[in-house]
């Protein structure tokens, strides 16, 4: 699940000089300056930007001139952060002694049997960035499940929580792309109103995706990988994704892939001690290295068929290079350095209906843009060209690769 924070992680806006230093900065006579060569364009009457005033600057200035801040004061700030820090994180992340992140268990955790007799009136609630949401989209998408259950797409707040559009700013999108809406199910404005209106509410973690009951006005599960197998169960598009005679390979791939992959790049990104981003980094990418290796001679981790283990590390592959490899520091290689994992990954990405459930630009910024211990700037960075439309559609050449 997507994590997300139950207190609110707000940018603070610039500060002000405080009164005082301000007055008795502005009264210091100005030293005669030579006239700026500076020209402006006659269509503005201010100058750019960058040479209007900063009061952070400004202070800097009056306090130390061009040299850093005393030492004294650089070691204050780096402790006080440092606290910050590791507090905001232990809220966002929770970790394990040690510092090891550990992912808190769904309080939701499976689909009960009698929705398979009678899988009317489902309602699911998903998010573009989410890579654990993402592969729900991308199941009930080939599995031809688009009537069967609607979905409402949250998108993330300023405070990092899941929100939806007003009715009236739900936009319509390109055909075929999926694009943030409005609360279709219960006209709430966050999904935590969602989960709170649960018959005798809720004070969990508020978490995408979730599988609604619009009848009964309650959670039906919020633990991802129960509900592609539940949409498997219940679709018909695509062919059968978890066949009887694969899933205890598709077993044996899961757990390799879930711990040291799927979660292997949050243990990463959400480590708060050296040792536990040693021992998560160092897993990763031997699983990684093991995976590009049977990607040599097999077509997809089960062979020749797209499984439900497949989509599960697509997921994570898709958002490895333009987040996880910069933002959660996996930066041992990218996945444009693997060969077969990245050439995989163009072919499922260039399955029908899949590449309409992958939104980049909507993947930066729900990172970038909300996981502020990690990012405190909220800079978002430049997409890679290896994660542009038109290098994902680039020929893959797996369709020579046979099953060993």
């Amino acid at each position: 699940m997507w994590p997300a924070p139950p207190h609110p992680l707000h940018r603070s806006s610039t500060p002000t000089l405080p009164g005082p230093l301000l007055s008795s900065f502005t009264r210091r006579p100005l030293p005669h300056r030579r006239r700026s060569s500076l020209q402006f364009s006659s269509s503005s009457s201010s100058p750019p930007s960058s040479l209007q005033f900063d009061p952070l600057t400004a202070a800097g200035r009056l306090l130390w001139g061009h040299s850093l801040p005393p030492g004294t004061l650089v070691s204050a700030a780096r402790v006080a952060w440092s606290s910050v820090w590791h507090l905001m994180m232990r809220q966002l992340a929770p970790s394990s002694p040690s510092g090891s992140y550990s992912r808190p268990p769904s309080p939701f955790p499976i689909v009960p049997p009698s929705y398979l007799r009678s899988p009317a009136h489902l309602h699911l609630y998903a998010a573009l960035p989410c890579p654990w949401a993402h592969r729900t989209l991308i199941v009930r998408a080939l599995r031809s499940l688009e009537s069967a259950v609607p979905f409402s797409l949250a998108a993330p707040g300023p405070d990092g929580s899941w929100q939806f559009l007003l009715p009236a700013a739900a936009a319509t999108g390109a055909a075929g792309n999926l694009i943030p809406t409005a609360d279709l199910a219960n006209g709430r404005r966050t999904l935590r109103d969602v989960y709170e209106s649960r018959p005798g509410g809720y004070r969990g973690r508020s978490t995408v995706p979730m599988l609604w009951d619009p009848d009964r006005r309650d959670v039906i599960c919020n633990e991802s990988y129960a509900i592609i197998e539940f949409f498997n169960a219940i679709g018909s598009g695509c062919g059968d994704l978890a066949p009887a005679h694969l899933r205890p390979e598709i077993e044996n791939w899961n757990r390799i892939i879930h711990p040291k992959i799927n979660n292997g790049v949050y243990r990463c990104g959400f480590a708060q001690s050296q040792e536990a981003y040693d021992a998560a980094a160092a897993e990763l990418f031997s699983a990684m290295d093991e995976v590009e290796d049977h990607l040599s001679s097999s077509r997809f981790l089960c062979g020749e068929q797209l499984t439900l283990a497949d989509v599960c590390l697509f997921t994570t592959l898709i958002r490895f290079d333009v987040v996880y490899n910069v933002l959660f520091r996996c930066t041992k290689k990218k996945l444009v350095e693997y060969p077969n994992l990245h050439g995989y990954a163009r072919e499922i990405y260039q399955m029908p209906k899949v590449a309409e459930t992958c939104d980049l630009p909507a993947i930066v910024e729900g990172y970038y843009g909300t996981l502020f211990p990690l990012n405190p700037g909220g800079i978002r960075p430049a997409m890679p060209a290896a994660c542009e439309r038109d290098s994902l559609s680039k020929p893959h050449n797996r369709g020579s690769i046979s099953a060993a």
